[in-house]
C-alpha cells in the first residue's frame, strides 16, 4: 500500500455521506475476515510481525506449532513467546531468509522458516505535489501544466512476515537414511575387526594347548601354578569371543523369529538378569505390568537384548538409590512398555543426538545400546521414543503392534474415483 493513501482517503471524509463511510468500513471488515479465514485453513504457519518483532496476526498453524496462544501473543515479541529464537540473526540481512530450526515444545519438529521483510513505499513530493495549498496544484494533489514536478519514493521497513512449514516427515526420512547408511558401514568395520580379532584368538588357543602339554611335564607346584594361569588366560579369550559374537549379533541381528509371547514375562525376565546390580545400587524397581495384556509376535531373546540395554542405561543413570518404574499398557493397536527413571536426564542437545552411533555421555560408553534398541524394535514393526529434560530424569517408551496390518480392498467405485481424478 502506498503511504498516504490512507490520509487522502480521511481528506476527502468530509465529502462522503455516513452511509458510503458505513459501507466502506463493512468491505474492509469483510475482506480481513475473509482473509483470516483462508490463512487459518493453510497448514503452513503465518506469523506478521512490526519493525520491533512484537506479533501483530499468527494464524492457528503457528498457534498450534509452537503451543501458544494467539490472543495472549499480540502485541509481544516472537522471541518472548519463541524461546531460543535468534530474532537479529533472522532479520539483519535486510532481504528474505529461509532457515530450519528444531523445536521440543509442544512436541519434537523440524520447521522451516521463511522470512520476508514488510516495506511501504513512500513517495516524497517535489514542487506542487501533495500539497493542496501550494498554488497551482489541485484537490487530488495533482500539479497543473505550467508547474514543472518532481518526486523521489522512499522505501521504509514496517515489520517481516513469516511463513512457517512443518518439515518433520522429510527430516526423519533423511535421517534414517542417512542413519542406515551409517549402520551399514559400522556393520561393515565390525564384521572386519571381529575378523581380524578371531585370528589372534585361535592363535592364542592353539599356544594354550601347547603350553598345557608342557605344563603336565612338570611337577608339584610348579605345574599347579602354571595351569592355573593357563585356566585364566583360556577364560578370558573365551569371554572375548564371546563379547566378539554379542557385538556382532547386536549391530547385525539377524531377521527375527516371531512367536506370540507374553511381553510381560519378558521384562521380568530382562529385571532378574539385573537383580544383583540392583540390590548392590540399592535401586528400586516398580512394575506396574498390565494383566490383561494380548500376546504379541515377538522373537523373545532379541526383544530381551533390547530391555536389557535400556534397564542397564536407566541403571547406570541412576548410579545409587534411583526408581526405576516399567509399567507395559496397550491401546487399539499397540502394546507398549514404559521405562521411567530418576537419574540425571538429558540436555535437549544430547537427546537429538541420542541415536547417532557411537555418541555417549557416559566416560565408558560405546553408543551403541540404544542405536541397538532401536533397530531391535523397528524389526519388530515398532516405535521407540525419548522424552527428558536435564535434572529431571528419561522416560522411554517402547510401543509393539499386537493387530495385524492387513490390506484392504478398495470397491471398483473407489478405484474409478481416483482414476478420474489423476486424469
Amino acid at each position: 500500500m502506498k503511504a498516504g493513501f490512507l490520509e487522502k482517503l480521511i481528506e476527502r471524509l468530509g465529502r462522503i455521506g455516513p452511509e458510503e463511510v458505513q459501507n466502506y468500513f463493512l468491505r474492509l471488515a469483510q475482506e480481513k475476515g475473509f482473509l483470516e479465514t483462508v490463512f487459518n485453513a493453510i497448514q503452513e504457519g503465518i506469523i506478521v510481525t512490526d519493525s520491533k518483532g512484537r506479533i501483530t496476526y499468527l494464524n492457528d498453524a503457528a498457534c498450534s506449532l509452537f503451543g501458544i496462544d494467539a490472543g495472549d501473543s499480540i502485541g509481544k515479541r516472537l522471541d518472548e513467546r519463541v524461546r531460543g529464537l535468534d530474532w537479529e540473526s533472522l532479520t539483519q540481512s535486510g532481504g528474505p531468509v529461509s532457515r530450519d530450526m528444531e523445536i521440543f515444545y509442544p512436541a519434537n519438529r523440524f520447521i522451516n522458516f521463511y522470512i520476508v521483510p514488510l516495506v511501504i513505499e513512500d513517495r516524497e513530493s517535489g514542487t506542487g505535489i501533495g500539497d493542496s495549498s501550494v498554488p497551482g496544484s489541485s484537490a487530488s494533489g495533482e500539479a497543473t501544466a505550467d508547474k514543472p514536478t518532481s518526486a523521489t519514493s522512499v522505501t521504509e521497513r514496517v515489520g517481516h512476515a513469516m511463513i512457517l512449514r512443518d518439515i518433520t516427515e522429510s527430516r526423519r526420512t533423511e535421517r534414517q537414511t542417512i542413519e542406515s547408511e551409517r549402520l551399514n558401514a559400522l556393520t561393515l568395520l565390525a564384521a572386519g575387526v571381529a575378523h581380524e580379532i578371531g585370528n589372534p584368538l585361535n592363535s592364542l588357543n592353539i599356544h594354550l594347548q601347547l603350553m598345557e602339554r608342557q605344563a603336565r611335564k612338570f611337577d608339584g607346584a610348579a605345574r599347579d601354578e602354571l595351569q592355573e594361569s593357563i585356566d585364566v588366560a583360556r577364560s578370558e579369550i573365551a569371554r572375548l569371543d564371546s563379547i566378539v559374537t554379542q557385538f556382532l549379533r547386536a549391530i547385525r541381528p539377524t531377521r527375527p523369529q516371531l512367536r506370540p509371547e507374553n511381553i510381560n514375562v519378558v521384562v521380568q525376565e530382562a529385571v532378574r538378569f539385573f537383580a544383583s546390580q540392583i540390590e548392590e545400587r540399592d535401586i528400586v524397581v516398580e512394575q506396574e505390568l498390565r494383566s490383561d495384556l494380548p500376546l504379541i509376535q515377538v522373537d523373545r531373546d532379541q526383544m530381551k537384548q533390547a530391555f536389557y540395554n535400556v534397564i542397564k542405561n536407566s541403571l547406570e543413570a541412576m548410579k545409587r538409590r534411583g526408581i526405576l518404574r516399567i509399567r507395559t499398557d496397550m491401546d487399539d493397536s499397540h502394546v507398549f512398555i514404559k521405562f521411567v527413571d530418576t537419574g540425571g536426564g538429558m540436555s535437549a542437545e544430547n537427546l537429538s543426538r541420542v541415536f547417532e552411533p557411537y555418541f555417549t555421555t557416559k566416560p565408558s560408553g560405546t553408543g551403541l545400546g540404544l542405536l541397538i534398541v532401536r533397530r531391535i524394535v523397528r524389526e519388530h514393526g515398532g516405535e521407540l521414543s525419548i522424552e527428558s529434560k536435564e535434572g529431571k530424569g528419561l522416560t522411554l517408551t517402547i510401543r509393539l503392534p499386537y493387530i495385524d496390518k492387513r490390506v484392504r480392498m478398495l470397491e471398483a467405485g473407489d478405484h474409478q474415483e481416483k482414476i478420474e481424478s489423476k486424469a
